[in-house]
């Protein structure tokens, strides 16, 4: 741990519950809306204009990927805030491990039935990846999407629709819908410690299932198929 996390560390709500990993910077937002009115100027037109691919490209922010790396990239210890829990599992606990990880699509839309499309930890707007595929089609250079993450959109990396298992599948967490939430990439992957995640008391995360949902007008950019 380094100079300023020691110093983080001995803030008196360093390791106090919190919601998520890092509040979202405004700028996650500002693309959510860009990638908005993208959609809308696409089915105006009636298939593929300057003005959506324009606006795609503005959403593809260095600032929202750098905030996205900070939470999915290597551990800092002042974002994770790591701790030992006593009792905490370090490998699977199931006798019996349910070996089914991804949900069922008819799973994937009753989650998102009930939480929307947004991220129940952090609270921003999410993406499913059907979306990014249908709009890569007819956007295929400005919305870029490589083999690794730094060749990726900013804004469908950071909004990536995740369904999460509250207690992680690689400890014996259940596919189904109590144990499944909606996150952000972020949210999602900030949990995974090499190839084992960790649950939400090791990080000091509220169980988002305490909480009531929001509702919001975000769709998901659902719409775009509809062209």
């Amino acid at each position: 741990m380094n100079k300023n996390s020691i110093s983080s560390a001995q803030e008196p709500d360093f390791w106090a519950p919190r919601l998520c990993f890092r509040d979202p910077i405004p700028e996650i937002f500002e693309a959510a809306e860009l990638l908005n009115q993208a959609v809308d100027a696409h089915l105006v037109a009636g298939g593929r204009c300057d003005k959506a691919g324009e606006l795609i490209k503005q959403a593809d922010m260095q600032i929202v990927w750098d905030w996205t790396d900070s939470i999915c990239g290597p551990e800092k210890p002042e974002i994770h805030r790591r701790r030992t829990v006593k009792g905490a599992p370090k490998t699977l606990c199931d006798k019996e491990p349910n070996t089914k990880r991804l949900a069922s699509r008819k799973l994937e839309l009753l989650l998102i039935k009930r939480d929307g499309h947004q991220c129940r930890f952090c609270g921003i707007p999410v993406i499913h990846k059907k979306i990014r595929i249908a709009m890569r089609k007819h956007y295929p250079d400005e919305l870029k999407w490589g083999k690794s993450k730094h060749e990726e959109h900013a804004a469908f990396q950071c909004m990536r629709m995740q369904f999460d298992h509250i207690v992680p599948h690689s400890l014996g967490g259940r596919t189904d819908l109590d144990n499944l939430i909606i996150t952000c990439g972020p949210c999602n992957y900030g949990r995974l410690m090499g190839n084992i995640g960790r649950t939400i008391e090791e990080f000091g995360l509220i169980d988002p299932r305490t909480r009531s949902i929001s509702k919001t007008n975000w769709d998901g950019l659902e719409r775009f198929l509809k062209c």
